[in-house]
């Protein structure tokens, strides 16, 4: 069976309650449509249909047509009208239905978002959000279930961010909206309707999760896991299992992709002595190969006892049939198997 539970905390934090990353983003959607006239919202069945996803429920009713907006199934279209309104001073969030679909728009995307404030020389800044589920879901097949972590991030000008909690998700979500560069936010399907626990300082209206900055989501000395989005889930309940068994993994949540913050990773290593990096994505040019890279290059590499290992999505588009897509996706197992890999137990 497909595992959607998250490993919750042992102890909630005061004042803590249970919120779904769906209604996470809800949340931080309608707080910053009311902190600033100038955001809105707009792409396809955001408005009337509340979202394919129902992450925007209940706003086009309190905001009206001019702040919620849906759009005809074109995306080069709507995300060109976006790019323009956020070079005229409005903050628009532009949701693509899946981040498969950015493809139709990716110039608007790179060579109209990203490029426009080097080119300019700083005078024309694009604050613009591009939001929506990214990676594989269920049963949806190779057209929509590729992960672009690696293809934003790839890119200067934009900034890549790719949230796992609910905490991260609506943190992230209003820090990409209130930002004045181009944000690509990258959510996943299969996490909009798992609860989290959010402590009542992150359910405020001024909470924010600042853009690159990685958060240990479990400490441990034996070997470090780095993950973002759903496979930090996974990572979380391999620890668990390897904890078991004496091995102390120590488990960091990247919540951005660019800029990435390879301190929190060269930190964790040299206490460590091991890397493992955990991704959906593709393997090659992937997240995970450029954390390898950058650990190699920096000071971090002389305290590796073994070699880094990658665990990610095979290498090959993904296919429908529920038993082979569960093979492409990297699994609990797959993360235990590389970790006593590494560490040659």
């Amino acid at each position: 069976a497909r595992r959607l539970r998250a490993l919750s905390p042992p102890c909630p934090a005061v004042g803590a309650s249970q919120v779904t990353v769906r209604d996470a983003l809800n949340q931080a959607l309608d707080e910053e449509l009311e902190r600033d006239e100038r955001v809105f919202l707009l792409g396809e069945e955001v408005a009337q249909y509340d979202g394919a996803y129902k992450i925007s429920r209940g706003l086009w009713k309190k905001y009206g047509d001019k702040r919620v907006i849906d759009t005809p199934i074109s995306e080069m279209g709507f995300a060109g009208i976006a790019v323009g309104a956020a070079m005229a001073g409005l903050r628009p969030v532009c949701e693509f239905m899946t981040f498969n679909f950015s493809m139709q728009a990716i110039d608007q995307v790179i060579n109209s978002a990203a490029k426009t404030c080097y080119m300019s020389a700083g005078s024309i800044a694009v604050p613009i959000v591009f939001r929506g589920p990214n990676g594989a879901s269920a049963g949806v097949a190779a057209q929509h279930s590729q992960c672009f972590a690696a293809w934003y991030g790839h890119c200067p000008g934009l900034k890549v961010v790719s949230p796992w909690s609910s905490e991260d998700a609506k943190g992230l979500l209003k820090a990409s909206i209130r930002d004045d560069n181009p944000v690509v936010l990258l959510e996943n399907e299969l996490l909009y309707g798992v609860p989290f626990e959010m402590s009542e300082q992150a359910q405020s209206k001024d909470f924010v999760v600042p853009i690159g900055k990685a958060k240990i989501e479990k400490q441990g000395t034996h070997v470090t896991l780095v993950s973002h989005s759903r496979p930090v889930g996974h990572c979380l309940e391999a620890a668990a299992v390897l904890s078991k068994e004496g091995v102390e993994c120590e488990v960091i949540n990247l919540r951005t992709i660019r800029p990435m913050d390879i301190e929190t990773v060269e930190a964790s290593v040299v206490k460590t002595n091991h890397l493992v990096t955990v991704e959906g994505g593709w393997p090659q040019f992937g997240v995970g190969a450029e954390i390898c890279a950058r650990i190699m290059e920096g000071p971090a590499f002389n305290y590796l006892d073994a070699p880094a290992v990658r665990v990610t999505g095979a290498d090959v588009p993904m296919p429908y049939a529920k038993i082979l897509e569960d093979n492409c996706i990297p699994q609990v197992k797959d993360i235990i198997f590389a970790v006593k890999k590494t560490l040659n137990i």
